[in-house]
Order: structure tokens, then C-alpha cells, then sequence
């Protein structure tokens, strides 16, 4: 059994490994320290030798008293949120990556901390622009076509949601391209929900379309009334500070003339 110890945003992680096949993935995908921490926000045993190759993102969702379980065919995750607690047993390496999405975003999303929002993030003179859209619109071309800009994700956009204040982490849940070394936050100028076209064309959506745009963009939330009282409350307050647009882009970096 190895220990070590990663950072997730703002928050610090202990990770408990059961096999060094398991820590080697650890070493190879996030960015780990080996120093202690004596008060970790969240602490996360995880097991191999778990279930089936991916089938799809269908997560089952059981909770009983302070313990929520999330199980796909791939992974099963036993958690108590509130303490920031979780065994995860994993079938494979796409397995551990969704399973920790899975796992933070019901953590900062129990916390009122913030969102991880299925999207990629660019950088550009110090402000942040989010691209979001269904499977195949364009997330990661998005955020190709972006170079050299710095990118904060390309699958997974980690928002921290304050009061005044709207800001970005870069995510350690990549899904090609790797993580810049960016510290602290950035402020998120734009949401951009993406649809290819012949021409690049930006408009913006008021509030209640962007909302119901959003929510379903969120990744892996246990909806129940108060869970979603809690992403609705904290959309309505990413939306008083950010605007929301359609985004009809060209294959090409033309877009961001749109943006900048």
C-alpha cells in the first residue's frame, strides 16, 4: 500500500494506492507530491481489479444516510462527501480518470465550493474562455486551435464559484493535451457553446436559455432536490458575472477574432 498526495484545484488530496500499478498511474497522470499533509481536504483509497471496460457514462446513484455510492460498469466509488472520504475500486486507467471526476465534482458541488464543467479553457491576456458543447462539437479542437495560448483544460473545466467573483484552476483531468504550469486562478471572461459551421459567428443567450445550456454540461451530480438546488443556485451565480454565447466556429483559429 502507497501513499501519496496530489492537488486538485485548491484543495489537497491523500491518495492511498493498493498497487503500485495504481500509484504509477498516479505518478504518470496528475501531478503528485510526496510531502505530508496533515489535514488533507479529502483522502481516497483506490483499488484495481474492479468490473468491465467502459460501456458507457450511465453512473447508478445510491445514498443512504452520509454515504453516496456512484457505480458505472468501469468503477464504483463509496464516499462520504461531507467528510471528503472515498474508496474507489477501478477496472482500468479511463476508469480512474472518471472516477475521480466523478468524486470531486460531487465534493465541490456538496461544498458550494464550485463546478467541473465539461468544456475546454483557453487563456488570452489574463482571462479565461470556456468552450462547452455536447460530444463531438468541437471541445478539444477548440482548445487545439487555441495554441499557443495556455490551456487550462481540454475536458474538464474546474470553476470556483464566489461571491463577486468567478475564477478558473487549471484541470488535471485532461484528455490530450497536457496541463501548462499555471498557479492560482484566472477570471472566466466567457462561456461559449460550440457548434461547427461554414462561418464563425458568436450571439449571445440570455440567462434561462444559457442555465438549462449549462446544467446539463456539469459533470457527474447526484440529482436530488437539494443537489440541484445547489448547481442551479451556483449557475445563477456564474451567470451575474459571465456572459453566454452561441459559437458558430470555422475549423480554424478564426474564431477567436470573435473573442479577443
Amino acid at each position: 500500500m502507497e501513499k501519496v498526495t496530489m492537488r486538485i484545484g485548491e484543495h489537497q488530496a491523500l491518495i492511498v494506492c493498493h498497487s503500485f500499478q495504481i500509484l504509477n498511474l498516479i505518478q504518470k497522470n496528475y501531478e503528485p507530491f510526496f510531502s505530508k499533509i496533515e489535514f488533507p481536504d479529502m483522502v481516497i483509497h483506490i483499488e484495481s481489479g474492479y468490473g468491465i471496460p467502459f460501456v458507457d457514462y450511465q453512473v447508478e446513484v445510491e445514498q443512504e444516510a452520509d454515504t453516496i455510492s456512484f457505480q458505472r460498469a468501469d468503477y464504483r466509488i463509496q464516499a462520504n462527501l461531507s467528510e471528503g472520504k472515498a474508496q474507489i475500486q477501478i477496472y482500468d486507467e479511463l476508469a480512474l480518470k472518471h472516477a475521480l471526476m466523478n468524486f470531486y465534482s460531487s465534493y465541490i458541488v456538496y461544498h458550494n465550493w464550485g463546478l467541473l464543467i465539461h468544456s475546454s479553457c483557453a487563456t488570452e491576456k489574463g482571462k479565461a474562455h470556456l468552450f462547452a458543447g455536447q460530444s463531438g462539437a468541437g471541445k478539444s479542437t477548440c482548445a487545439q486551435l487555441s495554441a499557443p495560448r495556455p490551456i487550462l483544460s481540454d475536458e474538464a473545466t474546474l470553476v470556483k464559484v464566489e461571491e463577486n467573483q468567478i475564477t478558473v484552476f487549471n484541470s488535471p483531468f485532461r484528455s490530450e493535451l497536457s496541463a501548462p504550469s499555471i498557479k492560482g486562478t484566472i477570471p472566466l471572461a466567457s462561456i461559449q457553446l460550440l457548434h461547427q459551421a461554414l462561418n464563425n459567428e458568436r450571439t449571445k443567450l440570455g440567462k434561462a436559455s444559457a442555465l438549462l445550456q449549462i446544467m446539463d454540461k456539469v459533470f457527474y451530480w447526484n440529482k436530488d432536490r437539494e443537489e440541484t438546488k445547489k448547481i442551479v443556485q451556483m449557475i445563477k451565480e456564474v451567470l451575474d458575472y459571465v456572459p453566454v454565447y452561441d459559437l458558430y466556429f470555422k475549423k480554424n483559429n478564426t474564431f477567436w477574432e470573435l473573442i479577443s
